[in-house]
């Protein structure tokens, strides 16, 4: 491939990898990785309450990484109660499997900024091999693209096999019981995985300017080993 073409390439690739570094950055502080619904199960079983009566015990409950916002309905109104992860609720969570996404969203900011300054010195300075070159390039977008992923299995993993937003939203609560009505995932989330296919649209630019994946030999390198062994 041309030259003139590459660079648009690696640059196309270096704008995609810092724009979903500052999209994950902004996808940390904010509280809109979950959204839901809360029912006060007891409040509604003291008054048998069926139908429409249901709506006066259903709160809302939305949180992120490190805080969040419920509001508890018992039929006497809605009241918000604002809460943080550190130091509240770090006895009820599971804090290794929330720490260690927090890290991986760390890891997948720095790389994510890394390939994106490499990709831009591929573009306009002289690639070097190894690291600067399309190996490096593949490692960052793959490392990258992992910590995405990873980030999505364990945050997945806390909120529907822990039970997330049911144990956030009985925190403090003495004589009521509450149970999660509706979850889903918000839009912090749903960015996390736009950038894990980013950086995996990345590693397939790589390909497309010309470079072949790591650890692949070429045909003619395999044809001229086995020559080279026939005649001995």
């Amino acid at each position: 491939m041309p030259a003139p073409q590459k660079k648009i390439i690696f640059c196309i690739a270096g704008v995609l990898s810092f724009a979903c570094a500052l999209g994950t950055a902004a996808a940390i502080g904010t509280q809109l990785w979950v959204k839901g619904t809360i029912l006060c199960k007891t409040g509604a079983l003291l008054v048998n309450a069926t139908g429409q009566e249901m709506e006066k015990f259903i709160g809302k409950i939305q949180y992120g990484l490190f805080y969040g916002e419920r509001v508890r309905q018992c039929g006497l109104g809605g009241r918000p109660f604002q809460f943080s992860f550190f130091p509240d609720l770090l006895k009820i969570i599971p804090a290794s499997i929330h720490v260690s996404v927090i890290l991986f969203c760390t890891v997948l900011i720095v790389f994510a900024l890394v390939g994106a300054g490499f990709f831009m010195f591929n573009a306009f300075g002289s690639p070097y091999e190894t690291l600067h070159g399309p190996l490096g390039l593949y490692l960052w977008s793959f490392i990258a693209c992992s910590c995405g992923c990873l980030i999505m299995i364990l945050f997945s993993s806390e909120v529907k096999i822990h039970h997330l937003s049911e144990k956030i939203a009985n925190f403090k609560e003495g004589s009521f019981t509450f149970k999660t009505h509706s979850e889903h995932f918000a839009n912090s989330f749903w960015i996390i995985l736009v950038c894990s296919l980013v950086h995996f649209l990345n590693a397939l630019l790589i390909r497309f300017a010309g470079f072949e994946f790591p650890f692949s030999k070429s045909k003619d390198s395999g044809t001229m080993t086995v020559a080279a062994d026939l005649m001995y």
